[in-house]
């Protein structure tokens, strides 16, 4: 059976201590540039103890709080999909001699060590099972592959989900229920830790854990009911795609597409959104070369060009491409939708659009499949 059990809240500090020494690099939530992203942790101090959000369209604000939770606050703008699926690569260099021979050598991470990530919440997790599904098995990437290899996972109930939250309608949330070595259900006096690996399991065997109580246990199901109960937003359906695709020639995709301005915000803090492209990078010496990958996105006028015609030339177009392959041709490729419920489309979108709404809208009364 696997490792169960209460964690003082003063014992939290054990956690990194334990993952360093075990040989992993820690990354975990912090306070930058006014909101809550991944960044290196050096202690627990680091966490944004105290600290609360306040989420709706094209706002987001941090707070302080009354009480000393680490993870009061819903998802900030960044998820696990920049340590795994890197903003900008290099996939190999090139190099010719003076004897005109040409050499080729793969790109190398900066930083060999295993990571493991605290604090990453259920919608997350679900987002990392999908970018698996594309880049271990679809297409299948070295890279991702090494990276993911060594993440070790240490997740966090969500207790205070946001107003643009609506992870409960997808199924992928608020509470983690897989996918992770170790999770964590924050209560006001420590946590209560679940392993969910035989990694976590070692993990978790060096920490002082303590009998769960029914108090606590209590606790821990009247947050969980309160985070669900307090997510007021959904998507009419999990499988939305056969009434996007009757709905092509909707005239909500033009209504929509007077208020988005193709700034590609909402596919870059998406957790799922995968889209790149690759760029040649020589040096001014004509005898070097790097080939990068980086984030690309389909608002964006050239991802979409083809041999001198740019196929989706206006926002209505990419609006729909965006929206129609996220909820609807994602179930052909990958089995369900490629939306989690995090809301942070909505969230950081400067203009407020809200996929929940746009998809009700389009989809009518489209039913749960």
């Amino acid at each position: 059976m696997s490792i169960y059990g209460f964690l003082h809240r003063s014992a939290l500090k054990q956690l990194p201590e334990c993952l360093n020494e075990a040989g992993y690099r820690c990354i975990g939530p912090r306070v930058r540039e006014g909101a809550v992203t991944f960044g290196e942790l050096t202690s627990i101090d680091d966490l944004p103890r105290g600290v609360g959000d306040e989420q709706r369209p094209a706002h987001y604000r941090l707070g302080e709080r009354e009480d000393e939770r680490l993870f009061a606050w819903a998802v900030g703008p960044q998820g696990l999909k920049s340590w795994l699926f890197t903003p900008r690569e290099t996939l190999w260099r090139s190099r010719r001699d003076d004897d005109g021979r040409l050499y080729f050598e793969t790109g190398s991470p900066a930083d060999d060590r295993p990571l493991a990530a605290i604090g990453v919440r259920a919608c997350d997790l679900a987002a990392l099972r999908l970018q698996d599904a594309h880049f271990l098995e679809r297409e299948p990437d070295p890279g991702y592959r090494k990276r993911r290899a060594g993440l070790f996972l240490v997740a966090v109930d969500c207790t205070h989900p946001a107003e643009t939250c609506f992870c409960h309608s997808t199924g992928d949330g608020p509470a983690c229920e897989s996918g992770f070595d170790l999770a964590l259900h924050e209560l006001d006096d420590g946590f209560i830790v679940h392993a969910g690996s035989e990694a976590g399991e070692r993990v978790a065997a060096r920490l002082p854990l303590l009998p769960v109580g029914e108090e606590q246990e209590a606790a821990r199901r009247d947050q969980q009911r309160a985070a669900i109960d307090a997510q007021q937003r959904a998507l009419p359906g999990r499988n939305l795609r056969d009434a996007l695709f009757a709905n092509l020639d909707h005239e909500r995709w033009q209504a929509v597409a007077e208020r988005c301005l193709s700034c590609a915000n909402c596919t870059s803090v998406c957790p799922t959104c995968f889209c790149h492209s690759h760029e040649e990078v020589p040096d001014l010496d004509g005898r070097t070369s790097e080939h990068l990958r980086q984030w690309d996105s389909c608002f964006t006028e050239g991802h979409s060009y083809i041999h001198g015609i740019v196929i989706r030339a206006e926002t209505p177009e990419r609006y729909r491409q965006w929206l129609t392959h996220k909820l609807g041709s994602w179930h052909d490729q990958y089995g369900r939708s490629g939306c989690v419920g995090c809301g942070r489309c909505i969230t950081w979108c400067p203009v407020g659009i809200d996929l929940t709404e746009e998809a009700t809208v389009i989809c009518a009364e489209a039913g749960d499949d």
